[in-house]
């Protein structure tokens, strides 16, 4: 028996401790794919407050409307400023240690913890998507007699979805990364699971590249998919 061979029975098969790599990616991807809609659908909302609070002119910020949109606008802003200005594994420790100290799921913590993480840099990059739209494409919904939520469902989020794809998946790809530091909190992720692995058998080599070549091929796999979007977005737009 070789010596690759050898190593490869004591790490993978012996004692089934290929699940540990199975179960952790498994637990990767629920967190992963949660916190990316948690995600997404708090950085909409911050990125439309924002939005809406920058387009106003200093009268129309005048009077409960207005003052209720600028204290929304300073609570998103604080926000975005926090989360950004502090690294995601000291959130996740204070989400754990501090905030949710009685949570009883380790997965509920992570989710939340890396939703409202991804939610901040969401938000800008769709702040910034939809800043890039021309004024006139939200002026010509309201003149149809559209408030300013149906314009900017109908009219303006699909144009600035397309421009910022490419930012959300980069996004996406931060995020499946970033969740390799989970095992922190003893939560049993890949990165984890070949790390136990590596304390088991003492031997690192296979463990961790196989948990780096599972991380590249999906890496791979969400820019195949977003190439493909891309593709029909540019076609539909060419029709």
């Amino acid at each position: 028996m070789s010596e690759f061979t050898r190593k490869f029975y004591q790490d993978f098969i012996q004692d089934n401790r290929w699940h540990f790599i199975t179960d952790g990616l498994k637990i990767t991807l629920l967190v992963t794919l949660l916190a990316l809609l948690i995600g997404t659908l708090i950085g909409i909302v911050v990125g439309i407050v924002r939005c809406a609070h920058d387009q106003q002119t200093k009268n129309e910020l005048r009077g409960v409307k207005g003052s209720i949109l600028k204290a929304l606008n300073l609570i998103c802003k604080v926000y975005v400023t926090i989360i950004r200005g502090t690294p995601a594994l000291v959130q996740l420790l204070i989400m754990y240690f501090v905030i949710l100290v009685t949570a009883r799921s380790k997965v509920f913590v992570a989710v939340l913890t890396f939703g409202i993480n991804s939610g901040a840099y969401v938000a800008e990059i769709f702040r910034g998507g939809i800043m890039s739209i021309d004024k006139g494409q939200m002026e010509a919904g309201r003149s149809l007699g559209l408030s300013y939520v149906q314009t900017m469902y109908k009219i303006i989020l699909p144009q600035a979805f397309k421009a910022v794809l490419p930012s959300l998946v980069n996004e996406f790809i931060s995020l499946l990364k970033e969740t390799s530091i989970c095992g922190y909190i003893g939560l049993n992720e890949l990165t984890r699971g070949g790390d136990i692995i590596r304390g088991t058998t003492f031997d690192a080599m296979l463990p961790l590249f196989t948990v780096a070549i599972i991380y590249l091929t999906l890496v791979l796999l969400i820019q195949g998919v977003a190439g493909r979007v891309e593709k029909r977005l540019r076609k539909s737009d060419v029709r």
